[in-house]
């Protein structure tokens, strides 16, 4: 991060039914989205390009997601990235405490659809970048597969990029506690949604 350069991102991401232009092109072909991933991720936090190149990638993944297109999920990630649950979940013994590349995360979501199904809905608002990491908050809206209770908390992701690639995703159940983890500090301001 050169000279505190942060910059806050609103988003507002829309459900997807399917797959954009773009999405495909880069499933298609690999390498450009890694070249397009790398170009962005040289440009400052607070270049608008780089701002509204996360901007759409955070607000497709988030669909994919949604729609559990894990293929598109992973566009940007790098092959052997590490995805990191919340310590509550691995503490419950709910999940495993590190997943490795597509495959990892793959049974990683599986892990979670077998605890909240497939209505595990993952709403992002805002995403601050820090240049090599970035902190995404969200709302994730569930509801549980056994009792049918339906719950909205907090989360987040510290998201650290190596070569313009996801290297590492840790997850958070607090906002408050992921921007900790990156050096912000945590004002109500900030973490609004």
């Amino acid at each position: 991060m050169a000279g505190g350069d942060i910059s806050r991102i609103k988003l507002e991401p829309r459900e997807r039914s399917r797959r954009t232009l773009e999405e495909r092109l880069y499933l298609r072909f690999p390498k450009l989205s890694a070249a397009t991933s790398r170009l962005i991720f040289r440009l400052p936090p607070s270049s608008r390009l780089r701002q509204a190149s996360l901007r759409r990638s955070i607000e497709l993944a988030a669909a994919a997601y949604n729609r559990r297109d894990l293929d598109a999920v992973v566009i940007t990630y790098g092959p052997d990235f590490e995805y990191l649950p919340g310590q509550k979940w691995v503490d419950a013994g709910l999940v495993e405490p590190r997943y490795v590349g597509k495959d990892g995360y793959t049974a990683y979501v599986r892990a979670t659809e077998e605890v909240w199904g497939e209505e595990n809905l993952f709403r992002p608002f805002v995403l601050f970048d820090l240049g090599d990491r970035l902190v995404v908050l969200a709302h994730e809206r569930m509801r549980a597969q056994a009792s049918g209770v339906p719950l909205t908390e907090e989360f987040a992701y510290v998201v650290e990029a190596e070569n313009g690639r996801v290297a590492r995703l840790r997850e958070y159940y607090d906002h408050a506690e992921a921007l900790a983890a990156v050096g912000i500090s945590a004002s109500k301001q900030l973490v609004t949604g």
